[in-house]
This record gives C-alpha cells, structure tokens and sequence, in this order.
C-alpha cells in the first residue's frame, strides 16, 4: 500500500476517493514539530534549530510511524508553499523517510492529483532553510526584546518581528489624526435644470483656483461671505464642452490579500475569518490554493473563461489578460479561482458560498471586455464684481458594460464609486440661468483611520509580511494582544497596550518599515538560494543585541552603589509559581547586591540594607573569578569564608578563612578538569 500524507484531515476523504484502495491517505494535522515552548531554542554562532514534537505532533509521529513501516512508497502532499516544504522535510526527518517524494497541486481535483504524482520531486530544501528563517527571526524578536520591554515598563508587552511594524502603523495614524486640524472652507454649486436628453437636475462645482479668489499661499476659500457673493452670480457662459471615451479595466482576479480586502469590504468578513472560509472552498474541492501572491491565472483557466464567456455572449478582448505582480511576489500559484467555472454556488453555508460567488465573478470578470464611458465635461464662466468665476461640470454615462455586466465595482475599494451625473451637451458660447447657487460649507478631513482589509492592502504596499501571514498578523494584534480594537465602524483603533508598545520600540530597528520589508527580501532570497540562513539570521541577531543592550541602558536607572543599570523583575503570581516584583541590580554577578521594592513602575525603598560585595585580588581555583570575603552573623551563627563571585553562574567553590586570606577549599568538589582554569600552584593566585 502507498502511503499518502496530506497537511489537512479535511482533504483525505476527497483524495482517498481519487486514489482507491491500494492507497492508504492520512493528515498531518499541520506541524508537527516546533522550536521549544519554554526555551529559545536556537544559539549562535551557527544558529542550529532545536526542534521538539509538539503534543498532538508526537501522537501523530507515532501513528505515521508505523503506517510509514507497513508502506511500499510515501508521497508528502503538504500544501504546495514555504510552511507546506517545511512540514514535509520535518516528517521526512522525524520519520526517517529518505526516500520519499513530493508532491504539489493547487486544486483538489483528481485531475490535478494524479498530475502531480507524475511529476514528483526531491523535498526544496531552499524553501526549507526561507521558512526555518522566518520562524527563528520571529523567535529571536520575541524571547530578546519581549522579556526587556515587559522588565523596563512594569507590564506584559510582546514585541513581533511584523506584529510590531503593523500596530505602528494604526498607532501613527491615529496620533496624525489626533494632532490634524480642522480647516472650515467653503464651496459653491450651481444647481441647473433638467435639459433635453437630461432628465434630472445637473450641477456644476466652482473652481476657486482659477480666477483671483485665493491668495499665493491660499488652500481653500475660508470667507463665507465671498462664497456668497459667487453664488449670487446670474448667467454663465459656456466655455467648452468636451466629449471623450473611458475604458476600465477588470480588476485582476483575487491574491490572498486582495481576497482577504474584499471580503471585508463586501462580505464584512475578517481576514481570519476569511481565510478560513477559503480553507474549507478549496479542501473540497471548489477553488485553487488560497495562498497566493501572483494576480495571473493559467493559460488552461483562461481558456475555460473564455470558453465560458462565449458561451453566456459576454465579450472578450482579443488576447489573455495579464497583470503585473507586485515587488516581492513570490508567483509560486495562479491567483485564486473556482476549479470549475460552470458551478455557479458552491459551499457548504452561506459565508462560504458567498466568498466562493465572489472569487468565481471576479475570476470571470479579469477575462472580459472592458467597460467604456461616454465622459462630458462642460466648462462654464461667468463675472462677479469685475473677477471671473470658472465652474466645471462632469458627467459619465456607461455605454459598453463589459466585465461590469458581472461585477459592478472593484470589491477592494472600500470608496464609494464616482457617480455618473448625466449633463446636457451645450454648444460653446451658450448663456444658461443656474435655478440657485448652493454655499457648501466644508471641512478639511484627517486621513482615515484603516480598517482591516485597508491595512491588509498597506502591508502588502509596503512589503510588510507576506499574503500568507496578514491573517494571523491581525489575529495577534487584535485578539491575542490586544493591542488594537475594532470600532462599532469595523476600523481600527490602538488601545493604551498598543500605544505604549510603539513607545517603548522606538528605539528598535525592526520596527523600521524598510527594515522589515528588507527582511522579507532576505527571505525570498533565501528560498532562491541568493543568500543563506546563518548569516541572515546572524545579522538580525547582533542587530536585536545591540539595540536591546542601547534600550536597558537608555530607560534604566542607575544603581546608586556602581552606576549600572537597574533592571526591573517581575512575574504574576499563579498556582504554580510565587509572583514577586523588585529591582535589582544589572551587577549582581560582579558582585552588587542592590535591590529596590517596586512602587508604581519605579524603584522605590532600598530593600538589600548591605553594603556593596567588595571582590577581592584573589581569584577562584575552579573557573578564574575573583572570591569574596563572607563575614558575618545570621539566625545567631557568625560565620567567615570566602566563595566564588562566580556562584551564579554555577560554580560553588567555597574556601575557610585563613587569616584574612583563602585557605582549605570546603565544598568538597573536585577541581576542574582538563582545559579548565589551573586551578592553585603554591597558594591562591592573586588578578593581575
């Protein structure tokens, strides 16, 4: 029997069909291995992952084991991108299957199936080494920097790698919000009557900067009562009327994050929920693989569209659209589509059938003919008090309907799409009557606040993350941390926590949007083996050392005693563990005993009451530290004896007073072994 290992258990039945009964298919369940839970899990210089079997990824391994033991051949059929390599070169590791193969579709069809195990393949250890990358750079941000801010601030803060740059963004647009001010300004429309082939009133606004209404440095109108006097006027000339045609194109069919904007516009449905929504649609079968960077679909999908199209009299252009990807697209899958263009619902509620409606018209629509516009401008002129006053009036009538016939507007744009407004055609040098002038009172807006299909689209332009990474960078942010909320208007506004995390970042490179959007690139460069793991982590590595290092020493304060900095600890209490909160020296291991209770963030009352640890000339015989002369009385015991300044660090030499100096070694381990420090030759060694 062969043995078929897939990513997802909702997939098995389906392909277990496709197969038949000489092949055995079974899940993974997603990873199976990680780096650990309580510990970092990977050291320099070489940066070597540590991985561990997670609890339900052991059970698993077990149960593969002894399928693997029973199996002719075993095909690893993970999802066809970075995450999907990764999972199958972890169970060909933990399995020791060295000779298993890999398979990759983009649609649960068994056409697609059977395609894909003609055309099996080594594991692309490449993609491999880009997602071990990835999840080690978002390991070394989070135990590095998120232990420091929480220690500095007195609060639980996580710091993110993407997580961090994408709650700066809402944070900034919320302060530039806050600190934007209002500008009151004023416009003026002329209001005409309806004229023949025009059945409805039209308008037509006043263009202040034509004329000398406003001053050199001037934005807007702000007297109302010269909007007044303008909107007295009596009879305008007109100037021109120009006639023009305008094409719009479809829009391309969906990518993950295009996906993820425009159900949250249409379908109010959040990027997490979305993506889920998509999972279930394409493990039954009906659509492509919903993580996808490339906007273009398949020369095979093209001809079904088109075949389609001619079928239903929907025009098409002469040749297959295409679209140019964005910077950074990896284009490892077509954009997202139906896997059969006829079926027109499909789903097994009415979200998914809903996403599953919008994916397939859009998919349509990116085939046909464009939609055209007869467009009318009309420039009008007039005289008030001696100044000539300029108004323009636009209207558009769609005369060609093309893809529109399917999808009336671009589901990203959350904007309200440009109205038609039919105006009349006038000859030049016709004097028409407005019925009245309209003051319209504005105000100058601050920029919006984002929602989370127009942070989505922010990310992807700035090359922060990656499509397959939006949905759980968001679910972080709002749900985990809690660091953003979303409003009873669906945008998004950062809480207190979120504030006071870009705060505190400041002073870290990764929060720099370039500098994110660098790493990326190092990423992808690595999954085309352009640049390698070790040194890319490295560089990252040394950076977060760095700028870690410059935050303690920027936002401690001193210790009083040896001016290092003071570090804050603290840790809740729970049933399983005491909480304590304190200062404490940075020095400690060299020696400095100082400690502060906390009050309210701060250092507060001095809690050590002993005098500084003074190390003296001479040093350990086990590791080459400098001893410290112990002396003194507790529970009514005096005691006197030297010990290592080292202890911390594990070393527990202890030597008896001997007039003032070291003499017999009482711990009563033995000394160190070869290659250690040399330990005594003739009595203690003295520092240099």
């Amino acid at each position: 029997m062969k043995l078929f290992i897939v990513e997802s258990p909702g997939k098995v039945k389906k392909i277990q069909g496709f197969l038949g009964p000489s092949w055995k298919v079974v899940a993974s369940v997603g990873h199976v291995r990680d780096l650990p839970e309580r510990t970092i899990g990977v050291e320099p210089p070489d940066f070597v992952p540590r991985y561990e079997a997670t609890e339900r990824g052991a059970k698993v391994l077990k149960d593969l084991a002894y399928k693997v033991k029973n199996a002719e051949a075993v095909y690893l059929a993970t999802d066809p991108d970075r995450e999907g390599e990764a999972i199958a070169w972890h169970l060909a590791d933990a399995l020791h299957l060295g000779d298993a193969r890999r398979v990759t579709y983009t649609e649960i069809t068994e056409t697609a199936v059977r395609a894909a195990l003609r055309q099996t393949r080594d594991i692309d250890r490449r993609l491999v080494s880009a997602q071990e990358a990835r999840r080690v750079l978002d390991r070394l941000v989070g135990y590095l920097v998120s232990p420091v801010l929480s220690r500095q601030n007195g609060c639980a803060l996580s710091a993110g790698r993407v997580q961090s740059p994408a709650v700066r963004l809402v944070v900034e647009r919320e302060r530039a919000i806050r600190d934007f001010r209002v500008t009151a300004h004023f416009g003026v429309d002329l209001v005409f009557e309806a004229m023949e082939h025009v059945s409805d009133g039209w308008k037509a606004a006043w263009l202040p900067k034509e004329g000398s209404w406003l001053e050199e440095t001037q934005e807007y109108v702000l007297d109302r009562a010269v909007a007044e006097q303008v909107a007295g006027i009596g009879t305008v000339t007109v100037q021109a009327c120009t006639e023009t045609e305008c094409r719009a194109a479809p829009p391309a069919p969906f990518t993950t994050s295009t996906l993820q904007q425009a159900a949250s516009a249409a379908l109010k449905i959040n990027p997490t929920r979305c993506m889920a929504l998509a999972q279930k649609l394409y493990e039954s079968g009906h659509i492509t693989y919903m993580r996808t960077d490339s906007p273009n679909l398949s020369e095979e999908a093209i001809a079904a569209i088109r075949s389609w199209a001619a079928e239903h009299d929907h025009p098409v252009p002469a040749g297959p659209r295409a679209w140019k990807s964005k910077e950074g697209a990896q284009e490892a899958h077509e954009a997202i589509r139906p896997t059969h263009f006829e079926v027109e619902d499909a789903g097994e509620n009415e979200e998914e059938q809903a996403l599953y409606r919008l994916i397939r018209l859009r998919a349509l629509a990116s085939q046909l003919e464009e939609a055209v516009y007869a467009v009318r401008v009309l420039r009008l002129e007039g005289e008030v008090d001696g100044k000539k006053a300029v108004f323009e009036a636009k209207g558009r009538t769609l005369v060609k309907p093309g893809w529109k016939a399917l999808v009336a507007r671009d589901q990203t744009d959350e904007n309200e799409e440009e109205p038609e407004n039919q105006i009349p055609k006038l000859s030049a040098g016709t004097k028409i009557k407005p019925q009245e002038g309209k003051v319209v009172p504005r105000k100058t807006r601050p920029p919006a606040r984002f929602t989370e299909a127009a942070l989505v689209r922010e990310l992807e332009k700035r090359g922060i993350g990656r499509p397959s990474t939006y949905a759980a960078i968001l679910q972080n942010i709002i749900q985990t941390h809690r660091y953003l909320q979303v409003d009873r208007k669906r945008f998004l506004v950062p809480t207190e926590q979120g504030e006071k995390v870009v705060n505190a970042l400041g002073s870290f490179g990764f929060l720099d949007y370039e500098f994110t959007k660098r790493m990326e690139e190092q990423l992808d460069a690595i999954a085309e083996g352009r640049e390698q793991y070790q040194p890319v982590v490295a560089v990252t590595y040394n950076a977060l050392q760095s700028d870690t290092g410059a935050y303690i020493e920027a936002t401690s304060p001193k210790c009083p005693e040896c001016g290092k900095p003071l570090v804050h600890h603290f840790r809740k209490a729970s049933k399983e563990q005491k909480g304590y909160n304190f200062w404490g020296c940075s020095g400690h291991n060299d020696g400095c005993p100082v400690t502060f209770a906390d009050k309210n963030g701060a250092p507060g009352e001095r809690q050590d009451n002993r005098p500084k640890v003074q190390l003296s000339e001479f040093i350990c015989e086990v590791c080459g530290k400098p001893l410290i002369h112990h002396q003194g009385e507790k529970n009514g015991r005096a005691f006197d004896f030297w010990g290592c300044s080292g202890w911390k660090d594990g070393c527990k030499a202890t030597f008896a007073d001997d007039n003032g100096k070291p003499g017999a070694r009482q711990d009563n381990k033995p000394k160190a072994a070869a290659g250690g420090y040399p330990g005594r030759q003739g009595g203690f060694r003295k520092r240099l």
